[in-house]
């Protein structure tokens, strides 16, 4: 793995963002369309339908890399991306959480 410059890490925006609905994508078995408030609402899509239940996902603050260029997934946008730990096979993927509550939108530094 390549290192990265202390200041080009800093162009990385990361926040912290509550799932407020989460919905299955027509015609994708792995994908969530998720509506997250990080101060201000956004969707994003993620590949994480096998490990969470919607259930699960709604009202848990994460932490969104909130800079990242929009991206179109099967036909929808998605605005950021939601970070996770797997392990080496993906057999588990845990979100990455706050262990105390803190506001949406918050910067992680």
């Amino acid at each position: 793995m390549e290192n990265v410059s202390f200041d080009y890490f800093k162009q990385i925006e990361l926040r912290v963002a509550e799932i407020k609905t989460c919905d299955d994508v027509e015609g994708a078995d792995r994908l969530y369309r998720l509506t997250i408030d990080m101060g201000d609402e956004r969707q994003i899509v993620a590949g994480i339908k096998g490990y969470y239940t919607r259930e699960e996902l709604v009202g848990k603050k994460i932490v969104v890399v909130a800079n990242l260029e929009p991206r179109t997934i099967k036909g929808l946008t998605s605005h950021g991306m939601l970070l996770a730990a797997s392990d080496a096979g993906k057999t588990s993927i845990v979100l990455i959480t706050t262990d105390k509550e803190i506001p949406n939108g918050s910067t992680i530094s």
